[in-house]
């Protein structure tokens, strides 16, 4: 029998929701791989506290502790500069080692971005980190649920700003990524359905021309270089027909165009992948949660799906 993977988890912001969900996931996620978690012990004796489980039960053979003391003013649900400390700390420390190759993949439970910028940082988020600590030339979130991917041409962006960044090239780009990543992964050839950016698709230039003058030609050049994308289509309906089967993933504008079909498809069990990191690494597709946190109520499927997801990725298993 193989050896199951070793993927290292990190616990997240320790005022959130991401060491309940992790204490929660554990006895699954022991049966799929080999966990090395990463953060403050202290986070994770809270975690367990709050699912109600006992930590000599969980089985947590590797734990690397981000040795911060806990804060004497720490509340749940409460933006705290050493919470950030602590996130984004356990955050380098599994990408040292994943880049060291003493890890197979990576899986992430939620950071927050105010608390990690009053730590002093300036990333916005995981993907950032990642990036600058890889040297990435150029990384791409992709969001999946089951029976449904979406990659994000822009993400953390303004609307009006989003629809700025659109150019020929950048889509082009990320159409070439796209394919690369997939096939990486095991799913060869790639199905890339292109979403438009305006309703209608821009009704022939009448409700907006970037479909004309920039997405199109990006989706022409792609044909010609080998890869399989069609578009731009309007967004109202592509997604359903990725759902049908048609592509295997589609390319959306911008954050919102992307996340909201995903969530809607299945919120659950929706996860984040990173594109273009010289590792794999999934995320939990939703945020610290600072509304619930401490209250035991939170859903970890998305754990269990994420930790699924990097399984499959780094393996190179990946399907229609």
């Amino acid at each position: 029998m193989p050896e199951k993977p070793i993927i290292g988890i990190t616990l997240g912001d320790p005022a959130g929701i991401g060491s309940e969900i992790l204490v929660k996931a554990l006895p699954e996620v022991h049966q799929r791989c080999r966990p090395v978690l990463y953060g403050s012990e202290w986070s994770l004796r809270d975690g367990c506290s709050i699912a109600r489980v006992d930590l000599d039960d969980l089985n947590v053979s590797t734990f690397v502790d981000i040795k911060i003391p806990k804060p004497t003013d720490f509340v749940f649900g409460r933006v705290s500069a050493t919470c950030g400390e602590v996130a984004v700390r356990a955050v380098e420390s599994a990408a040292e080692d994943v880049l060291e190759g003493k890890l197979d993949a990576l899986m992430t439970c939620p950071l927050n971005k105010e608390a990690i910028h009053s730590a002093g940082y300036e990333d916005i988020g995981h993907q950032e980190i990642f990036g600058r600590l890889s040297n990435a030339k150029s990384t791409a979130t992709m969001l999946m649920t089951p029976g449904l991917r979406v990659v994000h041409l822009s993400t953390h962006l303004s609307i009006i700003d989003a629809a700025r960044s659109i150019t020929c090239e950048v889509v082009l780009e990320r159409l070439r990524l796209t394919r690369e990543c997939f096939e990486r992964w095991g799913l060869s050839p790639v199905r890339i359905g292109v979403a438009a950016l305006n309703p209608h698709g821009g009704e022939g230039g009448l409700l907006g021309r970037e479909e004309i003058e920039q997405i199109r030609p990006a989706v022409d050049r792609a044909v010609q270089e080998g890869i399989e994308a069609q578009g731009p289509y309007p967004a109202d309906s592509i997604f359903n027909r990725a759902i049908a089967g048609e592509f295997d993933v589609v390319l959306a504008m911008y954050h919102d165009q992307g996340h909201i079909a995903i969530k809607v498809h299945d919120l659950h069990q929706s996860v984040s992948a990173t594109l273009g990191l010289p590792f794999v690494r999934t995320s939990v597709d939703h945020g610290t949660a600072f509304d619930i946190a401490g209250r035991g109520i939170a859903n970890h499927r998305s754990t269990i799906a994420a930790i699924d997801a990097a399984i499959t990725l780094s393996t190179g298993t990946l399907g229609r």
